[in-house]
């Protein structure tokens, strides 16, 4: 059975969170550190857009400055996602295609972590269904037809960096103060959003707390994969990286703005 890396589950800022996990995605690729899971959260909330997005045409800017909300550019594709600070845990899985799903065919990559996810939401007491996506709409997980999980990934060098949301609550009236979707007013959008958007604490009926949810993402992960978990801090490596990847590209208007930088 394969030991992979967990590290402690963490808040962070937007540009902290994007900057961790593309170290950790280099550090694999330098074979520095083995697979890892990472579990975190985003303090203050945040909105994050997809590497090739214009961030006029999908973040109201002003209403996020307003509400104390930050933006960040993630590396990875996929379209706009509203973070709130206390609605969400996040997951990332930094590891070798080949050892999550077939190396020629991303899909089973989706197919085999949202599996992972799927199992976590049975242990809360949830039952969910894969969505495989279409080529305008990454793969996500719903519950009674509404989203609960969506994600998005970039690869590079046999490895694939994978990161997406497992919904707590929803606010969906503040999400959509924040989010554009084209044609619609934040009025319809919220509307639109009430019938396809879920959460656990709304399935359930009650809220659980941050750390139960983390806990069966874990148990969903190790029993899907077939893995391990140790858990393991970042190394000085990743630490150093990270902290310029933060100075240098996470946190800055140039990147965050800029669909076109490399």
């Amino acid at each position: 059975m394969n030991t992979w890396r967990i590290l402690p589950f963490e808040v962070r800022s937007a540009a902290w969170n994007m900057a961790i996990d593309e170290a950790i995605l280099q550090a694999c690729i330098a074979g520095k550190v083995p697979n890892t899971l990472r579990l975190y959260r985003w303090s203050p909330s945040a909105v994050s857009i997809g590497r090739n997005q214009v961030v006029d045409d999908t973040v109201y800017l002003q209403t996020a400055k307003q509400f104390g909300v930050d933006v960040v550019r993630r590396c990875s594709g996929g379209g706009t996602v509203y973070h709130d600070c206390n609605g969400e845990v996040t997951y990332s899985v930094v590891a070798k295609t080949f050892d999550i799903g077939n190396l020629n065919d991303i899909a089973s990559v989706y197919f085999k972590i949202y599996e992972a996810l799927t199992d976590a939401l049975r242990l809360l007491g949830i039952s969910a269904d894969f969505n495989p996506g279409d080529a305008k709409f990454c793969p996500n997980l719903t519950v009674e037809n509404k989203k609960i999980s969506g994600s998005s990934q970039t690869l590079s060098q046999g490895y694939v960096l994978q990161h997406g949301t497992l919904l707590q609550s929803v606010d969906l009236d503040k999400m959509f103060q924040l989010l554009k979707l084209k044609n619609l007013s934040c009025t319809q959008a919220t509307e639109l959003g009430r019938q396809k958007i879920t959460s656990i604490n709304t399935t359930l009926g009650h809220p659980i707390s941050p750390d139960t949810v983390a806990n069966a993402l874990k148990q969903g992960f190790k029993a899907i994969l077939k893995i391990q978990l140790n858990e393991n801090p970042l190394t000085t490596f990743e630490e150093e990286l990270a902290t310029q990847l933060y100075k240098e590209k996470y946190s800055t208007k140039k990147w965050t703005l800029n669909p076109k930088l490399p």
